[in-house]
């Protein structure tokens, strides 16, 4: 019965974070700013009532929201997906869903900062990774120490494509913590040594003070 309810829960949330997204992309193309209050309320609600919150009951009982910065249009980018010259594959062990096959689908530019790898999932369901980890990763008050995650289409989220052809929407201010952050019983994929940034992103999803 608890199997059963769990995994009505989670698909519950799954379900709701695939609605928040679709959401997002309405708005954002009028207002990405306004898709990101969307994103801030829901996730908010999200956190605080779900069952299937990462946040443990002590954390949820203080819980008054999460920190996210204010929206900045400087770290919003439509950029174009380079293949990748040769195929790339990793797995990666995770102690709630098994090991996770990923292969590299190619890059993103990100101007004045450096590149991004893109990732799709190769097992049932698919979708486009794309993690990042930046300087301020496991300073106090500053982001997830492995990282935090920009895109994870399987799992619904997703900013949309460009408007060119094999490009895709890639805003930092979307940019947010795993699971694992939250509830170290989790165990999430972190970002590779092709997803760092050597530079503060200061946008997006922050830890808890």
């Amino acid at each position: 019965m608890t199997d059963t309810l769990g995994a009505l829960q989670l698909a519950d949330w799954r379900r709701r974070v695939f609605g928040l997204y679709s959401g997002v992309r309405q708005l954002s193309v009028h207002s990405p700013a306004a898709g990101h209050e969307l994103w801030k309320s829901a996730r908010d609600e999200l956190f605080a009532g779900h069952p299937q919150s990462p946040l443990l009951p002590d954390d949820r009982a203080r819980f008054t929201g999460l920190t996210v910065a204010r929206y900045d249009p400087d770290w919003r980018f439509e950029l174009e997906v380079r293949r990748a010259a040769e195929p790339t594959r990793i797995t990666v062990d995770s102690a709630t869903d098994g090991v996770i096959p990923f292969s590299l689908v190619g890059e993103v530019r990100i101007p004045y900062l450096g590149t991004l790898d893109v990732w799709r999932l190769t097992g049932y369901g698919g979708g486009l990774f794309v993690p990042v980890k930046d300087l301020l990763a496991g300073t106090p008050g500053g982001t997830y120490g492995g990282g935090r995650y920009l895109l994870d289409a399987v799992k619904g989220a997703d900013l949309g494509p460009g408007a060119e052809p094999d490009s895709i929407v890639i805003d930092f201010n979307f940019a947010y913590n795993p699971s694992c952050a939250y509830d170290p019983s989790w165990s999430c994929p972190l970002a590779q040594p092709g997803n760092t940034l050597r530079e503060d992103v200061p946008v997006g999803e922050r830890m808890p003070r």
